[in-house]
């Protein structure tokens, strides 16, 4: 009977995989998983930071089945996606997972990186506030977060958001601005201090729906629904300014994406 207990742990570890959840994965993601679970071999289930996920089953051979998982999430996301399950198999590795950001550019590519708000690219040189702007934020590593008192997703999140950026006030690489749109300054502050929240906000200048958009620095603006499809948007920029993560729509637990932060804080800018 010896032998029954190593056999009764493999069984309560490999139930133990199949219950937690995926990183990044909201809601839908987490139900596709369990039906990745449930359908027969060759199968494979592939993430990415952010929440894109895309699996393949019923295959003959196990590198098309990774292949197929690999391209059907890498359809959905400009993040790098990597397996997560294989078979029967837990294949994910979360010590590399945060590193899913790099590599990250020099200052000479950085600098030859075209303008735009797609990842590798160098992210509009926005102004703010009493003349701040992207350009003055180079060297940290910045989580650029726009929102609405009046959207709903984006007061969800705000408590997440709230004790991310605390858990990182000791990392002076690391910053954070959020900029309000749709409304006055005064409106955001309000609500935000209603909550007792205490992010670092700042004025983008928009004070109605009407605004024609985001300022630029030398003039001009960028229209918010170029910049953010849905209200909450987040980009996140490495210290030369260039996009290394973005996302249209409320985060799935923020939390998450601290270890993220903190390698892009290590390794980029170099």
């Amino acid at each position: 009977m010896w032998h029954v207990f190593p056999l009764v742990a493999l069984v309560l570890g490999r139930l133990a995989w199949a219950a937690a959840p995926v990183p990044h994965l909201d809601a839908a993601g987490q139900e596709a998983y369990q039906a990745y679970l449930a359908a027969p071999e060759h199968k494979a289930f592939a993430i990415a930071p952010g929440g894109a996920w895309g699996w393949k089953a019923e295959l003959m051979s196990v590198a098309q089945v990774q292949a197929d998982a690999l391209a059907a999430c890498q359809a959905n996301t400009r993040q790098k996606c990597v397996l997560y399950a294989r078979d029967q198999q837990l294949v994910f590795n979360p010590t590399a997972w945060p590193s899913l950001w790099g590599p990250y550019a020099s200052a000479a590519q950085a600098a030859k990186a075209p303008p735009g708000l797609a990842l590798g690219q160098r992210f509009p040189d926005l102004l703010w506030g009493d003349g701040q702007s992207i350009q003055g934020w180079r060297g940290k590593v910045l989580v650029l977060h726009f929102w609405g008192s009046w959207c709903g997703p984006c007061r969800r999140e705000m408590p997440q958001l709230q004790q991310l950026h605390d858990s990182l006030k000791a990392n002076k690489d690391v910053a954070f601005v959020l900029l309000q749109a749709r409304e006055k300054f005064a409106v955001s502050v309000q609500w935000a201090q209603a909550q007792g929240l205490a992010l670092p906000l700042f004025d983008s200048g928009f004070s109605s729906a009407a605004d024609p958009g985001f300022r630029l620095k030398g003039g001009g603006r960028l229209p918010d629904r170029e910049l953010a499809k849905v209200f909450p948007t987040t980009y996140v920029l490495d210290k030369h300014g260039v996009v290394v993560f973005s996302h249209f729509g409320p985060v799935e637990d923020w939390a998450q994406y601290r270890d993220f932060l903190l390698d892009a804080a290590r390794r980029s800018g170099r």
